[in-house]
């Protein structure tokens, strides 16, 4: 099956405030916008705050200084930071979470964890996987100070729609990611679900992410087959490779050095940002080091005959 960009494409911008946004971060921007803006769709902004004990005002603002920067443009969300704390922030969305939570816990599909990060690091099979310790422990799940961890079964297969390469991805959930949380022990809901449903709220049908969150878009399709959520099923994804440092690691936000804050404060502008997309759409690397220029040649390459 040819999977083609939706003619009605709505994607989103997804930063979390946990840290300065650094090159990857910028690079995802301009890959989700590019296709969207070449393409006749439309950009959310969407900021996932839940993780409070990372969020910081500075981070919030950083969001929308990049995005300055970067030339990019949005359709539907928060002007600034004000905007944001007052109406768009996940807090906002709490009853919502807390109704997909109630019917997971209904349809049984859920048991209380207390295990420990320490814990469930020391004992994670192959450093991932939770082992299930606690699955057989019937903790009630009004345990204080719980998790609560969906129990998939022993094989939990999930179709993902790829946009590139053109493919449908199947994976097992179980021997990818196993059982993961849903519902942290503070009572916030977990990244997977609520990511989910913020998509499902603002009918999201093409999602741009780094290939380190694979497992997590499966993780959210099997959520979505649970909870009958149709539409993200049917939706397309593009996980495309990750920028690394140089020791070959993951960027992470922690390191000040690589975040797009200090470019910015050193006067550079993004034209490297709009080669690597560019590159990475398989565009003229030499002509795309603006957000114009990559869409015109985006435009060019997608509806060339």
């Amino acid at each position: 099956m040819t999977h083609i960009l939706p003619s009605d494409l709505v994607t989103r911008l997804a930063p979390t405030p946990s840290g300065y946004l650094h090159m990857g971060n910028g690079l995802s921007f301009v890959l989700t916008w590019g296709l969207a803006r070449a393409t006749g769709g439309h950009v959310l902004l969407r900021i996932d705050d839940l993780d409070r004990q990372r969020y910081r005002p500075a981070y919030v603002e950083d969001i929308f200084r990049t995005i300055e920067w970067l030339g990019l443009d949005y359709d539907l969300g928060p002007t600034g930071p004000d905007e944001f704390e007052t109406k768009y922030s996940q807090r906002h969305r709490m009853d919502l979470y807390c109704r997909y939570l109630t019917q997971l816990r209904h349809a049984g599909k859920v048991y209380a964890c207390t295990c420990s990060r320490r814990r469930v690091r020391a004992t994670s099979i192959n450093g991932f996987l939770y082992d299930g310790h606690c699955r057989g422990a019937s903790h009630s799940l009004d345990t204080e100070q719980a998790a609560w961890r969906v129990q998939l079964p022993s094989q939990a297969g999930v179709q993902m729609k790829e946009w590139r390469p053109n493919s449908t991805l199947n994976l097992d959930l179980s021997a990818g990611m196993g059982d993961f949380v849903i519902r942290k022990k503070d009572q916030f809901p977990a990244y997977q679900l609520a990511s989910l449903i913020d998509d499902i709220h603002w009918n999201i049908n093409f999602v741009v992410r780094g290939k380190d969150l694979l497992w997590s878009t499966a993780a959210q399709l099997w959520l979505a087959q649970q909870l009958h959520l149709e539409s993200f099923q049917e939706a397309l994804f593009w996980h495309h490779d990750l920028l690394l440092d140089e020791q070959g690691g993951k960027l992470s936000k922690s390191d000040g050095a690589s975040a797009l804050k200090a470019w910015r404060e050193q006067n550079k502008n993004p034209e490297k940002i709009f080669r690597l997309a560019a590159k990475m759409l398989g565009l003229p690397e030499e002509t795309c080091t603006s957000a114009s220029t990559l869409i015109h040649a985006l435009k060019d390459k997608l509806y060339e005959t």
